[in-house]
């Protein structure tokens, strides 16, 4: 172990923010899933890969960059729409695990038409923007712009669901999902809408995503597991919480990259959440029942 407090180490702090607003973006639209429709989709990481390929596609087509991110968004709100039409409405009243394993049939058939249309080269816009220096220190220009994004999305967010009428809506029907259809809510519209917005936050972490990482069918086992450790960590439906969460694990992540080894930066993230979860089993930020 290597780990010192000199600039290296508030390099890797600085960075480890940064990790953590798109971390924190990825983690939102599930959170907003589960706290609306108390489902979990198994194959929200997916979703991100196909909205990557989407932009690919259309920028190696000769759409520019944020057209090809706008149809990326686009396609991906449509996906979580269609999803939750097809194949979450009809087994909302079965049990939890018949929930999972339908988004888990749905990541797996994604997985294996991607692999069959795409192959499983690595696949990269081409895009190099630079790094930005700082007293001494270095950060991507695609991680700086992807974390201001990422807050400035989640500040509108609130601003729809605190300031809007389906915004307001969305908020009731998370908070009791029998007594708002009484009061004349129609939850099959909200769950709808809901699942376009979590879609198109899948379908912008995208846009994000391939400003700074390669594209490949499995893209979503390498972000997937910290999605829900985030979720399952802030209390899962918990957006602040889910924030919050985010970066802390984000931090575990860079730091511990920085003093050992990238591969011990992750594995003392998932011990931390071992440790976390085993003490409160809820969440660290979930409410108190």
């Amino acid at each position: 172990m290597d780990c010192h407090l000199d600039i290296f180490f508030l390099e890797a702090v600085l960075n480890g923010i940064l990790l953590a607003g798109l971390l924190a973006l990825l983690a939102l639209g599930l959170n907003l899933i589960f706290g609306v429709i108390d489902v979990v989709w198994i194959c929200y990481a997916e979703l991100v890969m196909v909205g990557m390929y989407g932009i690919h596609h259309a920028y190696k087509a000769g759409v520019p960059f944020p057209v090809a991110a706008l149809i990326g968004i686009v396609l991906i709100a449509l996906a979580g729409a269609a999803l939750h039409h097809l194949v979450i409405r009809p087994v909302l009243d079965s049990a939890p695990i018949n929930q999972l394993l339908v988004t888990g049939g749905v990541l797996f058939l994604l997985q294996a038409a991607a692999t069959m249309a795409f192959g499983i080269d690595f696949k990269n816009l081409g895009i190099r923007l630079g790094s930005l220096g700082f007293a001494g220190m270095s950060f991507s220009w695609s991680r700086v712009i992807t974390f201001v994004v990422a807050l400035a999305s989640m500040l509108a967010l609130w601003l729809f669901l605190s300031r809007t009428y389906i915004g307001t809506a969305i908020r009731a029907i998370a908070q009791d999902r029998q007594i708002m259809p009484l009061m004349g809510v129609d939850s099959r519209r909200v769950y709808l809408i809901t699942s376009a917005i979590g879609g198109g936050l899948a379908g912008l972490a995208a846009a994000l995503m391939v400003l700074q990482y390669d594209i490949y069918p499995q893209i979503g086992l390498q972000f997937g597991p910290l999605i829900f450790m985030i979720c399952v960590l802030g209390g899962l439906g918990n957006m602040l919480g889910g924030f919050i969460a985010a970066f802390i694990i984000g931090q575990f992540i860079a730091i511990g990259g920085s003093c050992m080894a990238t591969e011990w930066g992750y594995a003392t993230a998932f011990l931390f959440f071992m440790v976390a979860i085993f003490i409160r089993p809820q969440g660290l930020f979930a409410a108190k029942s």
